[in-house]
């Protein structure tokens, strides 16, 4: 038993490295891949002049959001979009085939989460939240409808945190005027 504990340090160490390895090729994997032009809005979107500016970064970024690099993916995408835009709780069959097809994908989930909150349905649409969070952390939008749905639910702390967090990404989000206590700085939080 000595022996064994006396080299326990080692075995960890040789197995440490190619486990942290695996580990980090694993986690990218997790979220969306990299997308210089998504970066690049970003980072625009961050120092727009104002609301108008902000208004037409956004909906670059919504675009690329929602035409994933996928034909396929893009095709059943634009399906889904059509069928929300006639019937939304149809369209939730169609997003759940895509999640399950394409885990990943970020937007999907954020159509869910859409739908779920139209339909009064809160804990489904946050949990649907966190897996856009987890593929795309930037995602103001979810941000946006977690702090609408804490503020419905009244937890308050939580909800001025997401939208602090959205307006980050986003300072002339439309949500802002819900937040009262938010409206002194006009432009940046």
């Amino acid at each position: 038993m000595r022996i064994w504990t006396a080299r326990l340090p080692v075995v960890i160490a040789a197995w440490a490295g190619p486990l942290l390895a695996l580990l980090l090729l694993l986690g990218p994997a997790a979220a969306q891949p990299a997308n210089p032009a998504l970066d690049t809005l970003f980072a625009q979107l961050r120092l727009a002049p104002d609301a108008d500016a902000a208004k037409l970064i956004d909906r670059q970024i919504w675009a690329l959001w929602m035409t994933p690099a996928d034909p396929d993916l893009a095709g059943r995408m634009r399906r889904a979009l059509v069928r929300l835009s006639l019937d939304p709780p149809a369209a939730i069959a169609d997003l759940e085939a895509i999640v399950k097809d394409h885990p990943e994908y970020a937007e999907a989930w954020n159509q869910l989460a859409t739908i779920h909150f139209m339909m009064g349905d809160y804990q489904t649409s946050l949990a649907e939240i966190d897996k856009v969070l987890q593929f795309e952390p930037r995602h103001f939008g979810a941000l946006a409808g977690r702090a609408l749905i804490y503020r419905s639910q009244g937890r308050q702390a939580l909800a001025l945190k997401d939208i602090a967090a959205a307006l980050a990404l986003h300072p002339f989000l439309s949500e802002r005027a819900l937040f009262p206590q938010l409206l002194d700085d006009v432009t940046r939080i």
